[in-house]
């Protein structure tokens, strides 16, 4: 496994992880630690896709990653 194949999968990992607590009702859906991680996952899937130039997941995950920076803003303002 390459360097670009380590960093991808532990973002997507990351991501996933979010979703499967989230789904599961671990965490809530509007909580900040469910931003958090997908921030997080986001930032590093969107690395690794640099790192390939890949630019479709390039905008995917950076658009996630900023959705994501968004609903935790939102969170604080509440």
């Amino acid at each position: 496994m390459s360097y670009d194949d380590i960093i991808g999968s532990i973002g997507v990992g990351i991501i996933l992880l979010a979703y499967f607590l989230n789904i599961f009702s671990f965490i809530p859906k509007e909580g900040k630690f469910y931003f958090v991680l997908n921030i997080i996952g986001a930032s590093i899937a969107c690395y690794a896709s640099t790192l390939i130039h890949y630019i479709p997941f390039i905008i995917l995950e950076g658009t996630w990653g900023v959705v994501s920076l968004f609903g935790l803003i939102k969170t604080f303002k509440k």
